[in-house]
């Protein structure tokens, strides 16, 4: 990640794998300007589009990408995939690789187009879910952040104390598999388990990483490549591809090219040609998810209708007021169900976004991982001015707000550092808290992930420790018997409706500031699009 920040943009996108991450990322619903590129092309699709009498240069853009942008991708989980992306690149690509596992040149090249960009790593950690596989991926995800980390710097400190909290409760438990796997590498270094030097932590760490991603090169890569060639042949649409590689095949001599010859496309950004409307993400966010809601509702009225029956809680005879309690949470939750509302999962990221227009369906990203909505919409917007412009009609942002906050944390959390910026601190902890929450439920909902039990009660009490002591509960401005409720489960990492409920107040909190957030977002892009001119 640290060489991917300090790589000139330009250069970066000659490389079509991070392309492909970097535009994924680029669309993720937190943001407001959601650029694509589209590298055969050389082309900027931009949506909202900008106005039809401006004539932005790329070079315009790229500035804002860099500064505004890049950063924030270079601290999500994305960048994280696309790291061991490459890594497992690297090594398909070697001649050790060949020597190992015997492969041929068409063998390396079929296994480099199922597995490249995110698209090839969403079928990959599809392949290993429940496996000790995910285990260890997990393990390389949380390691490689981990140690990207200076815990020295008091603004990382905590992050890196958590990172290091989860690796000891759940992948590096005795009988995990990440202890099994390196087991040769802690028995070796008996006394550095009682040294606190921050160097030899690090040392093992990075040791452990290595033997983990040696295990997912040498070993899941090529179960992977079977599977991949299995369902091909069962696939249609896979045959020419198929067809290709037996004819690689049969020319044992081929050699591929060491080097790709450099692009030479020079790169533009498509005209809009759109002459109605203003200028503004917010307006043109809430038009997607307007047609979000009614293809949902649509499909939910083709879809028989059932009822929902609360199973029943042992409890003290006559406890009316908790029962009653609990219906107003499961009827929050289920209420919740009217929103482009997602829960998101650990490690892969999770996010739900609607599709905006693209020239073609070769270029519409399919975001199966990040949970992306696959709406497609003609939806133009401008402004001469890098005023923002008053809307007429009030815009509603609180029915995608969930979705946004979802994705905040896969992209990077940029609307946490406009909150810290605006000196929000009650609002900031509000959407650490948003977050916690939404992290713990994945791992309550689903105990048959490695370690789940540990996981799920590690996230629990922090999330106690840190919102919900009786000394601090009061200073929220949630409903107190919500934050009550949601401790009573929680400190036992138990699953609760009163999670939505929580969750649900804490939008209505902070709906107003991530208007502000986008607002801020459309003036800046503005700005660099129009001073570049």
């Amino acid at each position: 990640a640290a060489t991917i920040a300090s790589t000139d943009i330009r250069l970066l996108l000659k490389d079509d794998v991070f392309v492909d991450f970097f535009n994924t990322f680029l669309n993720l619903p937190v943001f407001g300007q959601t650029p694509i590129y589209i590298s055969s092309m050389g082309q900027w699709d931009l949506w909202p589009e900008l106005p039809s009498c401006l004539d932005p240069s790329p070079s315009a853009l790229l500035a804002w990408l860099e500064k505004h942008r890049l950063p924030h991708f270079c601290k999500s989980s994305l960048c994280l995939h696309l790291v061991l992306c490459q890594k497992l690149l690297g090594f398909i690509r070697s001649g050790e690789a060949a020597k190992l596992l015997n492969w041929q040149s068409a063998d390396r090249w079929l296994l480099e187009k199922c597995i490249s960009g995110n698209q090839g790593m969403c079928h990959f950690r599809a392949f290993i879910q429940g496996t000790a596989g995910e285990e260890l991926t997990d393990f390389w995800l949380t390691t490689e952040r981990l140690l990207g980390l200076d815990e020295l710097d008091e603004r990382q400190r905590d992050l890196y104390l958590s990172l290091l909290h989860r690796l000891k409760a759940t992948h590096l438990r005795e009988g995990s598999s990440v202890v099994i796997l390196c087991r040769t590498i802690i028995e070796s270094l008996p006394k550095a388990r009682h040294i606190q030097s921050i160097i030899t932590r690090r040392e093992i760490l990075s040791k452990m990483q290595e033997r983990v991603l040696f295990m997912l090169q040498s070993y899941w890569l090529p179960k992977f490549f079977i599977h991949c060639k299995m369902g091909m042949e069962e696939e249609e649409s896979c045959q020419l591809l198929l067809q290709e590689y037996q004819e690689r095949l049969l020319q044992a001599n081929l050699q591929e090219p060491s080097v790709f010859p450099e692009k030479l496309l020079t790169a533009y950004i498509k005209r809009s040609q759109s002459l109605s409307g203003p200028y503004c993400s917010k307006k043109a966010k809430a038009e997607i998810w307007t047609l979000v809601k009614e293809e949902r509702d649509s499909q939910e009225m083709k879809i028989p209708s059932f009822r929902v029956q609360r199973e029943r809680q042992p409890g003290p005879a006559g406890s009316k007021k908790e029962s009653h309690l609990d219906k107003d949470a499961l009827g929050s939750f289920l209420h919740r169900s009217d929103h482009p509302a997602n829960t998101a999962s650990e490690g892969k990221g999770g996010a739900t976004s609607p599709k905006k227009p693209r020239p073609n369906a070769e270029q519409v990203l399919l975001l199966e991982d990040l949970r992306e909505e696959k709406v497609l919409s003609k939806l133009c917007s401008s402004a001469p001015l890098v005023q923002l412009p008053s809307l007429k009609k009030t815009v509603k942002t609180l029915p995608f707000l969930p979705s946004a906050l979802s994705a905040d944390t896969c992209a990077g959390r940029p609307f946490k550092d406009f909150l810290k910026h605006q000196d929000r601190s009650m609002e900031t902890h509000l959407l650490d808290l948003w977050h916690d929450l939404e992290e713990f439920l994945p791992v309550v909902l689903d105990p048959s992930r490695e370690n789940s039990f540990f996981l799920r009660c590690l996230i629990g009490e922090k999330i106690c420790k840190t919102y919900l002591e009786e000394g601090t509960i009061q200073q929220l401005p949630l409903e107190t018997r919500t934050l009550k409720n949601l401790r009573n489960h929680l400190m036992f990492g138990e699953f609760s409706p009163w999670i939505f409920r929580a969750q649900e107040e804490i939008c209505k909190v902070l709906c107003c500031f991530y208007e502000e957030f986008l607002d801020d977002d459309d003036r800046t892009f503005l700005h660099f699009m129009v001073k570049g001119m």
